[in-house]
C-alpha cells in the first residue's frame, strides 16, 4: 500500500451542507475502502486547509480515482500528497551519491 496526504478545503455547497459532513465522511471511507484503500487518520484543521486525511491505497490510480470522485460530488476540493514513510526516506537519501 502507498500512503497518501490528502489536504481537503469545504466548497461553498460543502459548507452550506456542513452538518451533513460527517455523512459524509464516512461515505467517502466506503467508497476508498471499495476501492481497496483505507483512511488511517483524519483531522479537522485550522488554517490553509478545512481537514486533512492520511490515506492508504493499492496505487495512484485509485487514489486519483477517489479524489475525482469527491471532487464530482461538489462538496470539498483536494490536494493529494504522495507520502514516502520514514524507512523509504533512509532509502532513498542513502542512495545519493
Amino acid at each position: 500500500m502507498t500512503t497518501y496526504i490528502v489536504l481537503i478545503n469545504w466548497t461553498d455547497q460543502g459548507i452550506r451542507n456542513v452538518r451533513d459532513s460527517a455523512k459524509r465522511l464516512d461515505a467517502a471511507k466506503k467508497l476508498l475502502g471499495d476501492m481497496g484503500g483505507s483512511f488511517q487518520q483524519f483531522f479537522l484543521t485550522l488554517g490553509d486547509h478545512d481537514m486533512v486525511a492520511v490515506c492508504d491505497a493499492p496505487d495512484d490510480a485509485v487514489m486519483a480515482r477517489f479524489g475525482l470522485s469527491l471532487g464530482m460530488a461538489g462538496n470539498v476540493r483536494t490536494k493529494t500528497l504522495k507520502a514516502f514513510p520514514e524507512a523509504a526516506y533512509r532509502e532513498i537519501i542513502g542512495s545519493l551519491g
